[in-house]
C-alpha cells in the first residue's frame, strides 16, 4: 500500500461519525479499502469515506472495474438486484452487505409501465453507526440504476437486532472466523 495526495479539496464521510466533511487538497491519504467503487482512506485526521464520483481528486489512484462493481446488468431481475447489493460495503469492513447479514428483505413490484419499484429493508452491526444512511444511499442509487427501476427505497431497521451469527459462510471465510 502507498500514500497518496489529494489533488483538489475533496468532499468525504467521517468515519464512523458519518458526517460530511472537505479533506483539503495536499492532504496525504492512505488506501483502506476500494470494494464496491467508494475508496476508504486513512489520514492523519482519521478514517474517511470517500464517494466514487470523487476518487479522482486522489492523486496516482485509479479505479479498477472490480473495485467500482464493474457495469450491472443489461436486464432487470431479482438476482441482479442482488448481485447489485452485493457491490455495497460497510467501508470499515471488507464484505458486502448481503454477505454481513444486513439486508432483511426485499420486495419488488411490477409497476403499470413495465418498470418496477424495489425497496429494501436493511439493518446495521451496531445502532449508533453514523455511516447508516451512507451505506443505505449507497445502495439506494445502485440500485436506482438497474434497468427499469422506477423507484428504489432502502429503509434501515433494528428488528430483529444484528447478530455475527447473520454473516454468511462466505463473510465469515473473508473475515477469517471459520
Amino acid at each position: 500500500m502507498e500514500t497518496h495526495t489529494l489533488r483538489r479539496d475533496c468532499p468525504a464521510t467521517a468515519i464512523p461519525a458519518g458526517d460530511s466533511v472537505v479533506l483539503p487538497a495536499q492532504t496525504e491519504v492512505f488506501i483502506v479499502q476500494t470494494l464496491g467503487g467508494n475508496v476508504t482512506v486513512r489520514t492523519d485526521r482519521g478514517l474517511f469515506r470517500i464517494a466514487q464520483d470523487k476518487a479522482d481528486a486522489i492523486e496516482g489512484y485509479t479505479a479498477t472495474a472490480a473495485a467500482a462493481g464493474a457495469s450491472g446488468p443489461a436486464t432487470f431481475s431479482e438476482d441482479a438486484v442482488w448481485e447489485t447489493l452485493k457491490t455495497c460495503f460497510d467501508p470499515e469492513i471488507p464484505v458486502n452487505i448481503v454477505d454481513l447479514g444486513l439486508v432483511y428483505d426485499l420486495a419488488i413490484e411490477a409497476t403499470p409501465t413495465g418498470g418496477h419499484n424495489v425497496d429494501v429493508k436493511m439493518t446495521l452491526t451496531a445502532p449508533g453507526c453514523g455511516m447508516g444512511p451512507v451505506i443505505a444511499e449507497d445502495a439506494r442509487q445502485k440500485i436506482a440504476a438497474l434497468p427499469s427501476v422506477e423507484s428504489a427505497k432502502v429503509h434501515i431497521v433494528w428488528d430483529p437486532i444484528w447478530a455475527p451469527q447473520m454473516i454468511s459462510a462466505e463473510g465469515r471465510k473473508k473475515l477469517g472466523l471459520e
